[in-house]
């Protein structure tokens, strides 16, 4: 059986002290410090009070302890020299950290075991939200109570998506949602401003939502005309970033609301970062104002002080 190594943060071997992210398939460009370990805890049953009895016996330094221990030293020996040639291995020829084959599922696990959810260094939601957590770019947000992680092998990044589906409004699908975030790095491109980026991206992000689906579905009848309600400068988690928000006019159904808010990410080589946003228009889709809601709510991954969105940095 074919078996792969699940993405996550494992140790740089060209950067000491340095992990970078691999995505399931292949490495890619970010790195963060290595993090802390958090010690296993004891397994019940084997404290000091209940050693085996051989066990009791090594550490009374009896003849065959001796022989054990160096037994155990040599073995240890062997386990670190095939650990460092397996590392040696997942090096190009070159000397880059791009491995020649993916990683074999003998390499250790990631630090966490879920990259997209990590509850040792994620604060808790409060007032009944869930919560996106985007491990690899390291920020997290609150989402409104009614929500659930997308399970659709479809969507790109981090999204979370109101619970309840319903009949698109031009057909084709009976799995249309009220609301949709997602969190996403963003493609690299020549635009190296969060304001280049956040402009080109809402065409993407209202193209997606309201144009076509993934699978070339009109299923709300396509966009008709749009209007720009927002472009301004504004912080994000401490970093500058830019928001774009559209009212979107559809050929069927109330139309909707998109908005691409961009920014660097807060950890390791600070790739741009785009938090894409569509809600329907209407009575049955999220308030808007839970779209300001959310945005303000960004903050780095353990950072338990509301930081996001605080204000204009600019002329808006």
């Amino acid at each position: 059986m074919s078996m792969t190594t699940p993405a996550g943060w494992y140790p740089d071997s060209n950067a000491p002290g340095t992990e970078r992210w691999w995505d399931g398939t292949a490495w890619t460009a970010h790195t963060r410090p290595v993090q802390a370990q958090v010690p296993a805890a004891p397994v019940p049953g084997f404290g000091p009070q209940t050693v085996p009895m051989h066990q009791s016996a090594l550490a009374r330094g009896g003849s065959s302890g001796g022989k054990s221990r160096v037994v155990a030293l040599v073995t240890a020996g062997v386990v670190l020299v095939a650990a460092v040639a397996t590392g040696a291995v997942l090096l190009g020829k070159d000397g880059s950290t791009k491995p020649e084959s993916a990683p074999s599922v003998s390499e250790p696990v990631p630090t966490t075991a879920d990259p997209k959810n990590t509850p040792a260094t994620t604060p808790p939601a409060t007032d009944g939200s869930a919560l996106l957590t985007d491990q690899l770019n390291g920020i997290s947000m609150p989402i409104p109570a009614g929500w659930e992680k997308s399970d659709s092998s479809l969507d790109e990044g981090t999204t979370m998506v109101t619970d309840e589906t319903y009949e698109c409004p031009a057909g084709g699908s009976p799995l249309c949602r009220h609301g949709r975030v997602t969190s996403i790095t963003a493609a690299q491109t020549g635009d190296s401003s969060v304001e280049a980026l956040a402009r080109k991206d809402i065409v993407t992000a209202a193209d997606d939502a309201y144009e076509e689906d993934a699978v070339g579905n009109r299923i709300h009848g396509g966009i008709k005309s749009h209007t720009v309600l927002k472009s301004q400068s504004v912080a994000v988690a401490g970093r500058a970033g830019y928001l774009v928000r559209w009212r979107v006019t559809t050929g069927a159904g109330p139309g909707g609301y998109v908005q691409s808010l961009a920014f660097p990410s807060t950890v390791g080589s600070e790739a741009l970062v785009v938090v894409r946003f569509a809600f329907d228009a209407g009575p049955q889709g999220p308030r808007l104002t839970d779209m300001d809601k959310i945005a303000a709510s960004i903050r780095p991954i353990g950072d338990s002080t509301s930081g996001g969105v605080g204000s204009s940095i600019g002329p808006g």
